[in-house]
């Protein structure tokens, strides 16, 4: 259980170096699914070798997810609005 405490300390004091949104949001989810990852792996085994593959598995998904959902900037368009208030993406 030690171990899975250190992997996610480790892991969100390293989120925090983060430069970019995308870099941001992957240590986000990593450490959030490693946070839910270990408690389910402690529900599901009751025991330290569940809880620590929870936690790992949880890593690796939360930072998938939190890569994935970062929104892309595409540098050559923008957002404009038209009078009816819908946003659309065109040329800038």
């Amino acid at each position: 259980m030690n171990f899975a405490i250190l992997a996610v300390t480790a892991t969100a004091m390293l989120s925090g170096c983060a430069t970019n949104e995308q870099d941001r949001r992957a240590g986000t989810g990593a450490v959030v699914g490693a946070g839910v990852g270990a408690v389910a792996g402690q529900a599901i085994g009751q025991n330290t070798r569940s809880t620590v593959g929870g936690a790992a598995g949880g890593a690796l998904l939360g930072a998938v997810v939190g890569t994935a959902s970062t929104p892309s900037k595409d540098r050559n368009s923008c957002r404009y609005r038209r009078s009816d208030g819908t946003i659309f993406i065109a040329p800038c």
